[in-house]
């Protein structure tokens, strides 16, 4: 292992001049630098911290431990969803010790100083790190939309280290800190693609899924579109990557701010056609899946923009069908906005329960006798089969919503060919 070369402040900060809570934490991300091959700790400006949702009595010890010992956050620090909806606390079926362990752990987090943000996406926060900018974000999205769109930096981190880092200001300088590990692998050619493909927010999720199939854990490279890529496409596209693969940073040309001059790394190219799109479309439907219970919007949580579309989708047709819940999930912030805007009246008087803080994928609160949930989010189509043992079927946000209405599933196959 390599031995990590600490500056004068970084040893009086193990050696417990701060505080036995970040003498703690200093070991655990000297640990963890050591084994990455780190040969120094990099100052951040803000942390992410995903470890707000109970699994377990080990994460709550854990920061349990850490408020004991007096611990406090050096730097911005943000929290991903919990297990509870805060605000809403109706929505969540969780009763008893599970429950008061969910609270407890949401509530340490707050005690550590950290910011009660409670979501998935917390670059939709008006306080966004800056290009070049190092920080320590775990949640995979997040840190592949912070890489990718904002150009900061940060490694895949995880639970326990990202409020380390938070408590620390110091992350191991390696990973996707250094320029050489920023440089594209595989380059995706979307020049086969019809613009109207390109246009649709399914599509970037889909190909989010396929990009992740494709490069692993490779940094991608996406040519061959001459529009700039929305943000919300891009959460799609990053979100999908991640989870179907290990990415936490791509490039596309002429969209995001790393992505000119990657070629000369790139080691394999692949042609994507409207059939491999639509082969990664329908690898995340279940085959066979039978009358719809649920739609499930809002994975990343919805921003802004997204929550306006929904509600004038809302407002253009008939309410949705009393047979079919239909969840959307975003941040309180956002919820907000909503709110002073109308959007979120609108929303709920078509039938559409609002959910804050946390998830439908991570936690109780779909209906238990829920067996087959439609979605228009890679991540959620990925993950809810194993999580919550329902079947999936994936399509655009305006198929969801047709969909809802009349309680069976309906998509346009024109949109992708």
């Amino acid at each position: 292992m390599a031995d990590v070369a600490l500056t004068a402040a970084e040893r009086e900060l193990l050696d417990g001049a701060a505080g036995p809570a970040v003498a703690l934490a200093m070991r655990l991300i000297i640990g963890l630098a050591r084994t990455l091959g780190a040969r120094s700790l990099v100052p951040i400006t803000s942390a992410h911290v995903d470890g707000c949702l109970h699994h377990g009595q080990a994460g709550l010890d854990f920061a349990e431990r850490l408020v004991e010992l007096g611990g406090r956050v050096v730097v911005p620090t943000s929290l991903n969803v919990g297990s509870l909806d805060l605000l809403h606390p109706g929505l969540v079926r969780l009763a008893g010790s599970e429950r008061q362990d969910a609270r407890r752990l949401m509530d340490a987090y707050t005690a550590l100083g950290a910011t009660p943000t409670w979501t998935c996406a917390p670059y939709q926060d008006a306080r966004r790190p800056a290009f070049g900018e190092h920080i320590a974000w775990a949640e995979s999205n997040a840190i592949a939309f912070a890489n990718s769109v904002l150009g900061a930096r940060t490694d895949r981190y995880g639970d326990f280290v990202d409020i380390c880092a938070g408590l620390t200001g110091r992350a191991p300088y390696a990973g996707l800190h250094l320029d050489e590990n920023r440089r594209a692998r595989v380059e995706l050619d979307l020049s086969p693609l019809p613009a109207h493909i390109l246009r649709m927010d399914a599509a970037w999720a889909a190909l989010g899924h396929l990009t992740g199939k494709l490069a692993s854990d490779r940094v991608p490279l996406l040519t061959g579109w001459a529009e700039r890529v929305p943000e919300d496409h891009l959460k799609a596209f990053g979100a999908a990557a991640a989870s179907r693969g290990g990415i936490g940073l791509f490039h596309v040309a002429g969209t995001t701010p790393e992505a000119a001059h990657q070629g000369d790394a790139v080691e394999t190219v692949h042609r994507i056609t409207p059939a491999m799109l639509r082969a990664a479309r329908d690898e995340l439907s279940s085959p066979g899946a039978g009358r719809l219970d649920a739609v499930s919007i809002g994975t990343p949580h919805l921003s802004v923009r997204e929550f306006e579309e929904l509600a004038a989708l809302v407002r253009a047709g008939e309410a949705m069908s009393p047979n079919v819940e239909v969840w959307a999930s975003t941040n309180r912030a956002t919820a907000k906005v909503a709110e002073s805007n109308g959007w979120l009246t609108d929303v709920e008087a078509a039938g559409i329960r609002v959910l804050v803080d946390t998830c439908t994928y991570v936690t109780s609160v779909l209906r238990p006798q829920t067996r087959h949930v439609m979605t228009n989010s890679a991540k959620w189509a990925w993950y809810a089969p194993v999580n919550l043992g329902v079947q999936v079927t994936f399509g655009t946000l305006a198929d969801c919503l047709t969909s809802a209405r009349t309680a069976q599933v309906t998509r346009d196959p024109t949109s992708w060919h």
